[in-house]
């Protein structure tokens, strides 16, 4: 277990030192469960959220995109149930030493807490509900100000948009709506790293389908797989994944059935990576009756109205993050030499490729190098130039923040043209194996095109 923790150390250590991910607010002593991500995170996090994008909804043709505003009033979580007699409530126990507050179903963080007090013994209170939805007042004065909540989930945000998609886009039941997004909780004892913050994103599908056991069924099923091999095509070992059924006493009070995709963690075993959960009817009807609309389906062929079931499927950007990093985090011995280096899947790779002169004390290469950086970086994008130090160190690098390629320039690109009429060759470094290919420069975009 030491072995695995140390992992996330390491992890947390390499994001900070190499730009993926820093403490939110850090000068002024940062503030728990918030974090800001540098310019490879960004990246890493912007790729992530493209491949849902693709996968989720452009590349279907039942299924629109949207976006929602963050900022909702209270009357949309009182529908929802996120506040009122269910709630989003954790259970709270409080520290009669040092009167510290901490979630009553974390037995972990209530041992751990226990030690810091040493030779004396701790005890609690007893657990009282604690709401984590983050809310505030809009207005110029307290007795005209609205009381708004940010989003606890992104998922309300398109329930009340319902009626908005059916008549600006007019879809044919079954048919989708996806959206990602930023979601606050004011989590009591957030942890491990980005695994339970209080400002996340998530990616979500709500898929509307007929009222019908059979229909329900077929269509849960159907997403789940798809959601179990979304999670794998970001480069997931199958071993490492799992689908695990929620027993009827853990289900929200939503849901219908609710299935969890785990990550085998190093830090606690099996943690919840994405949910796909049968809403059934829920958020349709609970929004028609406390707004007063009507948010039912006239279906046309069928001459029927209803009020649509959701299948939804979600999970967390900041969580994807999180695994794909741990998944991707290796370690070996290239050339005699130990290295770290992320073996992420090309598409998701902050950097695709980078591009050297072999030195960066003759012209000749280091011109040569920038055309064909100029030249890949207008077609794929994420391409850096490096000629900081010796070249064992600059593929170190690379293969730290999980660059897939690495491509030199040397003498013989410039003294030995790889065949009759002048085209020249470069070394292109695969980053998993270490080998090296002589490509010819006329065919590195095409040489790449079917990578990423």
């Amino acid at each position: 277990m030491a072995e695995k923790e140390n992992k996330m150390d390491k992890i947390v250590s390499l994001c900070k030192r190499r730009g993926f991910i820093f403490q939110g607010s850090d000068i002024y002593g940062g503030l728990a469960g918030i974090f800001d991500y540098g310019p490879l995170g960004v990246e890493l996090r912007h790729n992530i959220k493209q491949y849902f994008w693709q996968k989720f909804i452009t590349e279907r043709e039942d299924v629109y995109g949207m976006g929602a505003a963050i900022l909702m009033p209270e009357k949309v979580w009182e529908a929802s149930g996120h506040i009122g007699t269910v709630g989003l409530v954790d259970p709270l126990v409080e520290c009669k030493i040092c009167h510290e507050r901490i979630r009553a179903d974390q037995s972990e963080v209530i041992a751990d807490h226990e030690k810091t007090h040493k030779k004396e013994k701790v005890e609690w209170t007893d657990p009282i509900k604690f709401n984590v939805m983050v809310g505030t007042k809009l207005g110029a004065s307290e007795k005209t100000a609205t009381q708004v909540y940010l989003r606890g989930e992104i998922t309300q945000g398109v329930h009340v948009n319902f009626k908005n998609i059916l008549d600006s886009m007019h879809p044919k039941i079954p048919f989708g709506i996806g959206q990602i997004g930023k979601a606050f909780r004011n989590e009591i004892t957030p942890r491990d790293f980005l695994f339970r913050l209080r400002e996340f994103e998530q990616m979500e599908l709500q898929y509307y389908i007929k009222p019908d056991e059979a229909e329900g069924k077929k269509q849960y099923e159907y997403w789940k797989q798809f959601a179990f091999d979304w999670y794998i095509g970001l480069g997931f070992k199958k071993e490492n994944l799992r689908l695990r059924q929620h027993a009827p006493d853990e289900r929200a009070h939503y849901a219908k059935d609710a299935w969890d995709i785990e990550y085998n963690t190093p830090f606690a075993g099996w943690k919840e990576a994405w949910g796909i959960h049968h809403r059934a009817d829920w958020d349709l009807r609970r929004h028609s009756e406390y707004s007063g609309i009507d948010l039912s389906y006239y279906d046309e062929e069928t001459k029927e109205r209803f009020t649509p079931w959701d299948i939804e499927c979600s999970g967390g950007v900041d969580r994807a993050f999180l695994f794909i990093l741990l998944e991707a985090y290796s370690e070996d011995r290239l050339g005699g030499e130990a290295r770290t280096y992320l073996k992420l899947a090309p598409k998701l790779a902050p950097v695709k490729v980078a591009v050297f002169p072999l030195l960066k004390n003759k012209p000749h290469l280091v011109e040569k190098a920038r055309e064909i950086y100029q030249k890949l970086k207008k077609e794929f994008g994420a391409v850096e130039f490096d000629d900081n130090g010796n070249i064992g160190k600059r593929y170190r690098r690379q293969d730290e923040i999980g660059t897939p390629f690495c491509i030199t320039i040397d003498f013989d690109t410039i003294e030995k043209p790889a065949r009759a009429g002048g085209d020249q060759t470069v070394t292109v470094r695969n980053r998993d194996t270490g080998k090296q290919e002589r490509v010819s420069e006329s065919d590195l975009v095409s040489y790449f095109k079917d990578k990423f």
